[in-house]
């Protein structure tokens, strides 16, 4: 069997990456708690030269996925603890050689701050969160072609401080019209007119593109509303079964019957993956708005990045939720620009 190379180098970074930030988390905690053996001078030296070595040789990543919360705040965290503990030595009155060491680390931990700041100016803010300045934002839905994915503003995005929290999928059907896929809170699997989905987001706020780096061909164009179309049936499917078997259950509760009915109402199911907010997981016959384009991408045969791989990047998706505006570093797609506007 060929092992993907580009997967296993993703996970095997992620994995170091995330075991060197807990062994960092356990080094603090005992530091703060003074269980380590050692002086404090010194273990506050040893503790922000850690910190500002695993901030240092991700800061290519972190400047390039500014736009991801999560991301920036790798970086806020480390560096405010890390100028922290390098202030720390010169508070205590070690000794001269303490002294440079701890400068040395704070200098360097506010060139850091000083590159990262700068790089705020290849990003404007747009709704909730930024985007790289040269994004294309709200472009006509006449610009729009079969396979581009729309990442809209919303609650969502709302919530997490981020420019973009939905995402759609655009799907030329067989009448020649276009549709917006995707999967909503509220009814699941959806195939909604290009034209109102992009008139009802510029009323609540904007939306981006991300194009395809290889255009969908005209058997993937055609197999994409097929596909469509079998995973909006899939997911009604999915939806009737779950709420005839919660509705069984409920009615033999021993409850007045209006109680029955707002139980009813209140766990019905939308045909929406409600557990794929908070983990990265890709669920059969119910998806999140991100998880059903990804799963549409996956059966036309696209690859994408590996998402939602979890702790360690061991493909479990706990604590690591699939965001659409992690889509914005895949190299995959590419982001439609101000400079497309002409093509």
């Amino acid at each position: 069997m060929q092992i993907d190379r580009s997967i296993l180098y993703f996970r095997t970074i992620k994995s170091l990456t995330g075991i060197a930030y807990i062994f960092l988390i356990w080094l603090t905690f005992r530091f703060i708690t003074h269980e380590t053996h050692i002086r404090i001078a010194i273990g506050a030296i040893v503790l922000s030269a850690l910190w500002l070595l695993i901030t240092k040789l991700q800061m290519t990543h972190f400047l390039k996925t500014y736009f991801d919360v999560l991301s920036r705040l790798e970086v806020v965290i480390p560096a405010t603890l890390g100028i922290t503990l390098s202030i720390l030595p010169l508070i205590l009155r070690t000794n001269t050689t303490l002294h440079i060491i701890a400068i040395i680390e704070l200098l360097l931990w506010i060139a850091i701050c000083i590159t990262y700041r700068k790089n705020r100016i290849n990003y404007i803010k747009q709704g909730h969160g930024p985007l790289p300045a040269f994004t294309w934002v709200s472009p006509p839905e006449t610009s729009l072609k079969p396979g581009d994915l729309i990442l809209t503003s919303g609650r969502v995005a709302a919530g997490l401080r981020e420019s973009v929290g939905h995402a759609e999928m655009v799907i030329e059907i067989p009448d020649n019209s276009m549709k917006a896929f995707s999967s909503y809170m509220a009814n699941g699997i959806v195939l909604n007119s290009l034209s109102e989905t992009a008139s009802n987001t510029l009323k609540q706020g904007h939306y981006i593109v991300l194009r395809l780096k290889q255009p969908f061909t005209d058997e993937q164009i055609k197999q994409s509303a097929q596909i469509a179309y079998q995973m909006q049936k899939e997911n009604q499917e999915w939806k009737d079964k779950r709420n005839e078997r919660r509705k069984k259950f409920i009615s033999i509760l021993p409850l007045p019957l209006v109680c029955k009915q707002k139980l009813i109402s209140l766990f019905y199911a939308s045909g929406y993956d409600w557990l794929g907010l908070f983990m990265g997981r890709l669920a059969k016959q119910h998806w999140t708005c991100i998880g059903a384009c990804l799963e549409l991408y996956r059966r036309l045969g696209i690859r994408t990045k590996d998402y939602g791989t979890g702790i360690f990047g061991l493909g479990s998706g706990l604590l690591d939720p699939i965001m659409p505006v992690r889509f914005l570093d895949d190299p995959t797609f590419q982001l439609l620009t101000k400079n497309d506007k002409g093509n």
